[in-house]
Protein backbone atom coordinates (compact mmCIF):
# COMPACT_ATOMS: atom_id res chain seq x y z
CA UNK A 1 0.00 0.00 0.00
CA UNK A 2 1.42 3.56 -1.04
CA UNK A 3 1.05 5.42 2.20
CA UNK A 4 1.71 8.28 0.39
CA UNK A 5 -1.83 8.58 -1.36
CA UNK A 6 -4.89 9.78 0.70
CA UNK A 7 -6.19 7.69 2.73
CA UNK A 8 -7.59 5.99 6.38
CA UNK A 9 -5.29 3.21 7.54
CA UNK A 10 -6.68 1.03 10.57
CA UNK A 11 -5.63 -1.79 13.23
CA UNK A 12 -6.57 -3.09 16.02
CA UNK A 13 -4.95 -4.34 18.78
CA UNK A 14 -5.69 -5.03 22.33
CA UNK A 15 -9.39 -3.95 21.63
CA UNK A 16 -8.08 -0.32 20.58
CA UNK A 17 -8.79 0.14 16.95
CA UNK A 18 -6.84 3.00 15.76
CA UNK A 19 -7.71 4.94 12.34
CA UNK A 20 -5.24 7.08 11.14
CA UNK A 21 -5.96 9.96 8.59
CA UNK A 22 -2.91 10.08 6.02
CA UNK A 23 -2.35 12.26 3.34
CA UNK A 24 0.93 13.57 4.19
CA UNK A 25 0.86 16.02 0.74
CA UNK A 26 -1.92 18.36 2.73
CA UNK A 27 -1.46 17.93 6.06
CA UNK A 28 -3.91 15.58 6.23
CA UNK A 29 -6.88 17.16 4.37
CA UNK A 30 -9.64 14.68 3.65
CA UNK A 31 -10.48 14.02 0.07
CA UNK A 32 -14.01 13.45 -0.90
CA UNK A 33 -13.26 9.88 -0.90
CA UNK A 34 -11.58 9.80 2.43
CA UNK A 35 -15.25 11.43 3.97
CA UNK A 36 -17.11 8.79 2.30
CA UNK A 37 -14.73 5.95 3.17
CA UNK A 38 -15.42 6.69 7.12
CA UNK A 39 -18.42 6.06 7.91
CA UNK A 40 -18.37 2.63 5.57
CA UNK A 41 -14.75 2.03 8.24
CA UNK A 42 -16.58 3.06 11.46
CA UNK A 43 -19.35 0.42 10.66
CA UNK A 44 -16.67 -2.16 10.00
CA UNK A 45 -14.98 -1.56 12.82
CA UNK A 46 -18.37 -0.97 15.19
CA UNK A 47 -19.20 -4.64 14.15
CA UNK A 48 -16.14 -6.34 15.32
CA UNK A 49 -16.57 -7.38 18.89
CA UNK A 50 -12.85 -8.06 19.10
CA UNK A 51 -12.85 -3.64 19.57
CA UNK A 52 -13.71 -1.99 22.67
CA UNK A 53 -12.04 1.33 22.48
CA UNK A 54 -11.49 3.85 19.29
CA UNK A 55 -8.77 6.00 18.96
CA UNK A 56 -8.40 8.86 15.73
CA UNK A 57 -5.41 10.39 15.28
CA UNK A 58 -3.34 11.57 11.84
CA UNK A 59 -0.34 10.81 10.22
CA UNK A 60 3.07 12.20 11.54
CA UNK A 61 3.13 15.90 13.06
CA UNK A 62 -0.65 16.88 12.28
CA UNK A 63 -4.23 15.64 12.79
CA UNK A 64 -6.44 16.91 9.93
CA UNK A 65 -6.24 20.03 8.62
CA UNK A 66 -9.69 20.31 7.19
CA UNK A 67 -11.22 19.51 4.13
CA UNK A 68 -9.14 19.48 0.74
CA UNK A 69 -10.20 22.86 -0.44
CA UNK A 70 -9.80 21.74 -4.23
CA UNK A 71 -12.61 19.10 -3.75
CA UNK A 72 -14.59 22.63 -2.78
CA UNK A 73 -14.31 23.91 -6.29
CA UNK A 74 -16.82 20.88 -7.53
CA UNK A 75 -19.27 21.67 -5.01
CA UNK A 76 -19.30 22.82 -1.41
CA UNK A 77 -22.50 21.74 -0.22
CA UNK A 78 -21.56 18.29 -1.57
CA UNK A 79 -18.21 18.47 0.61
CA UNK A 80 -20.11 19.83 3.61
CA UNK A 81 -22.57 17.14 3.73
CA UNK A 82 -19.58 14.37 2.96
CA UNK A 83 -18.11 15.86 6.29
CA UNK A 84 -21.65 16.27 8.68
CA UNK A 85 -22.05 12.42 7.52
CA UNK A 86 -18.77 11.41 8.54
CA UNK A 87 -18.62 13.73 11.47
CA UNK A 88 -22.15 12.27 12.86
CA UNK A 89 -21.28 8.65 12.16
CA UNK A 90 -17.90 9.36 14.62
CA UNK A 91 -20.74 10.64 17.26
CA UNK A 92 -22.72 7.31 17.19
CA UNK A 93 -19.74 4.89 17.23
CA UNK A 94 -21.06 2.69 20.30
CA UNK A 95 -18.08 2.57 21.69
CA UNK A 96 -15.64 5.23 23.92
CA UNK A 97 -13.40 7.31 20.83
CA UNK A 98 -10.37 9.38 21.75
CA UNK A 99 -8.95 11.89 19.96
CA UNK A 100 -5.38 12.20 19.64
CA UNK A 101 -4.27 15.56 18.09
CA UNK A 102 -0.70 16.72 17.11
CA UNK A 103 0.01 19.94 15.40
CA UNK A 104 -3.54 21.01 13.15
CA UNK A 105 -6.38 20.39 14.08
CA UNK A 106 -8.47 22.40 11.72
CA UNK A 107 -12.08 22.92 10.07
CA UNK A 108 -13.42 19.31 9.25
CA UNK A 109 -10.21 18.22 11.22
CA UNK A 110 -12.00 19.87 14.62
CA UNK A 111 -15.36 18.62 13.37
CA UNK A 112 -13.90 14.93 13.55
CA UNK A 113 -12.53 15.87 16.99
CA UNK A 114 -15.10 17.38 18.64
CA UNK A 115 -17.33 14.24 17.21
CA UNK A 116 -15.07 11.71 19.72
CA UNK A 117 -15.81 11.63 23.31
CA UNK A 118 -12.30 12.77 24.79
CA UNK A 119 -9.47 14.50 23.12
CA UNK A 120 -5.99 14.51 24.20
CA UNK A 121 -3.52 17.08 22.68
CA UNK A 122 0.36 17.49 22.47
CA UNK A 123 1.66 21.25 23.66
CA UNK A 124 1.89 23.24 20.52
CA UNK A 125 -1.27 21.58 18.46
CA UNK A 126 -3.35 24.17 16.73
CA UNK A 127 -7.03 24.53 16.96
CA UNK A 128 -9.45 26.11 14.27
CA UNK A 129 -13.29 26.31 12.79
CA UNK A 130 -12.96 27.97 9.90
CA UNK A 131 -16.00 28.29 8.19
CA UNK A 132 -15.69 32.05 8.26
CA UNK A 133 -12.68 32.30 5.94
CA UNK A 134 -14.46 30.06 3.09
CA UNK A 135 -18.02 31.22 3.26
CA UNK A 136 -19.45 28.23 3.98
CA UNK A 137 -22.53 28.06 6.59
CA UNK A 138 -21.16 25.44 9.57
CA UNK A 139 -23.90 22.92 10.14
CA UNK A 140 -26.44 23.42 12.41
CA UNK A 141 -25.38 19.72 14.22
CA UNK A 142 -21.76 20.68 13.91
CA UNK A 143 -22.70 24.41 15.64
CA UNK A 144 -24.80 22.64 18.25
CA UNK A 145 -22.06 20.02 19.34
CA UNK A 146 -19.63 22.52 19.46
CA UNK A 147 -21.64 24.96 21.89
CA UNK A 148 -22.24 21.89 23.84
CA UNK A 149 -18.64 21.20 24.12
CA UNK A 150 -16.93 24.67 24.57
CA UNK A 151 -20.14 27.05 25.74
CA UNK A 152 -21.72 29.40 23.11
CA UNK A 153 -19.52 32.69 23.53
CA UNK A 154 -15.86 30.43 22.87
CA UNK A 155 -17.84 28.95 19.79
CA UNK A 156 -19.26 31.96 18.86
CA UNK A 157 -15.32 33.30 18.53
CA UNK A 158 -13.96 29.94 17.05
CA UNK A 159 -16.79 30.53 14.31
CA UNK A 160 -17.00 34.30 13.67
CA UNK A 161 -13.35 34.54 13.54
CA UNK A 162 -11.74 31.07 12.35
CA UNK A 163 -9.08 32.48 14.14
CA UNK A 164 -6.39 29.31 15.58
CA UNK A 165 -5.72 28.47 19.19
CA UNK A 166 -3.34 26.72 21.41
CA UNK A 167 -3.66 24.15 23.60
CA UNK A 168 -4.01 26.25 26.78
CA UNK A 169 -7.42 28.03 25.74
CA UNK A 170 -8.37 24.67 24.21
CA UNK A 171 -8.27 23.14 27.80
CA UNK A 172 -9.69 25.76 29.51
CA UNK A 173 -12.61 25.90 27.43
CA UNK A 174 -12.88 22.33 27.45
CA UNK A 175 -12.16 21.73 23.89
CA UNK A 176 -9.26 19.09 24.79
CA UNK A 177 -9.10 17.04 28.02
CA UNK A 178 -5.69 17.29 28.80
CA UNK A 179 -2.38 18.00 27.45
CA UNK A 180 0.43 16.26 26.81
CA UNK A 181 3.98 17.79 26.45
CA UNK A 182 5.73 15.78 23.68
CA UNK A 183 4.76 13.24 21.06
CA UNK A 184 5.99 10.06 23.76
CA UNK A 185 3.64 11.38 26.31
CA UNK A 186 0.80 11.86 24.25
CA UNK A 187 1.00 8.09 22.65
CA UNK A 188 2.12 6.71 25.81
CA UNK A 189 -1.41 8.86 27.53
CA UNK A 190 -3.82 7.02 25.07
CA UNK A 191 -2.41 4.25 24.43
CA UNK A 192 -2.54 3.57 28.56
CA UNK A 193 -5.99 5.22 28.80
CA UNK A 194 -7.16 3.44 25.77
CA UNK A 195 -6.31 0.02 27.60
CA UNK A 196 -7.82 1.05 30.33
CA UNK A 197 -11.01 1.49 28.87
CA UNK A 198 -10.94 -1.45 27.51
CA UNK A 199 -11.13 -3.13 30.52
CA UNK A 200 -14.10 -1.64 31.91
CA UNK A 201 -17.79 -2.43 31.48
CA UNK A 202 -19.21 -1.79 27.72
CA UNK A 203 -22.90 -1.75 29.53
CA UNK A 204 -21.81 1.28 31.37
CA UNK A 205 -20.10 2.99 28.72
CA UNK A 206 -22.95 2.27 26.29
CA UNK A 207 -25.63 3.69 28.55
CA UNK A 208 -23.68 6.71 29.86
CA UNK A 209 -22.62 7.50 26.15
CA UNK A 210 -26.11 7.80 25.71
CA UNK A 211 -27.26 9.51 28.03
CA UNK A 212 -24.72 12.07 27.76
CA UNK A 213 -25.87 12.31 23.98
CA UNK A 214 -29.36 13.42 26.02
CA UNK A 215 -31.26 10.26 25.33
CA UNK A 216 -34.24 10.06 27.90
CA UNK A 217 -36.13 7.41 27.04
CA UNK A 218 -33.99 4.33 27.37
CA UNK A 219 -33.51 3.75 31.38
CA UNK A 220 -36.17 0.64 31.04
CA UNK A 221 -34.03 -0.37 28.24
CA UNK A 222 -30.84 0.10 30.11
CA UNK A 223 -31.98 -1.55 33.43
CA UNK A 224 -33.23 -5.06 31.48
CA UNK A 225 -29.67 -4.84 29.87
CA UNK A 226 -28.13 -4.28 33.07
CA UNK A 227 -30.05 -7.24 34.44
CA UNK A 228 -29.19 -9.78 31.72
CA UNK A 229 -26.01 -8.87 30.99
CA UNK A 230 -24.27 -10.20 33.86
CA UNK A 231 -21.46 -7.16 34.19
CA UNK A 232 -23.08 -5.94 37.44
CA UNK A 233 -22.54 -9.43 39.05
CA UNK A 234 -18.98 -9.94 37.84
CA UNK A 235 -18.29 -6.01 38.85
CA UNK A 236 -19.33 -6.70 42.46
CA UNK A 237 -17.92 -10.57 42.57
CA UNK A 238 -14.59 -8.84 41.61
CA UNK A 239 -14.56 -6.22 43.74
CA UNK A 240 -15.16 -8.65 46.89
CA UNK A 241 -12.73 -11.24 45.31
CA UNK A 242 -10.12 -8.27 45.14
CA UNK A 243 -9.44 -9.24 41.60
CA UNK A 244 -9.51 -7.70 37.70
CA UNK A 245 -13.18 -7.75 36.53
CA UNK A 246 -13.96 -10.05 33.55
CA UNK A 247 -17.27 -8.04 32.03
CA UNK A 248 -18.75 -9.92 28.95
CA UNK A 249 -21.11 -7.17 27.82
CA UNK A 250 -21.29 -6.17 24.44
CA UNK A 251 -22.93 -3.91 22.26
CA UNK A 252 -22.59 -6.17 19.62
CA UNK A 253 -22.07 -3.45 16.61
CA UNK A 254 -25.21 -1.64 17.37
CA UNK A 255 -25.12 1.92 17.56
CA UNK A 256 -27.56 4.05 19.94
CA UNK A 257 -30.67 3.07 18.87
CA UNK A 258 -33.48 5.71 17.72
Amino acid sequence: MDRTEPQLLSSVDGGVATVVISHPAKRNAMTATMWRGLPELLERLAADPAVRVLVLTGAGDTFCAGADISTLRESAGEARALAVAAEEALAAFPRPTLAAVRGFCVGGGSQLAAACDLRFAQEGALFGVTPAKLGIVYASSSTRRLVALVGPATAKHLLFSGELIGTERALRTGLVDEVLPDRAGLDGRVAAYAGVLASRSQLTQASAKEFAAGRRDRDAYWTAEARSSGDTAEGVAAFLERREPKFTYTTGGAGPAG
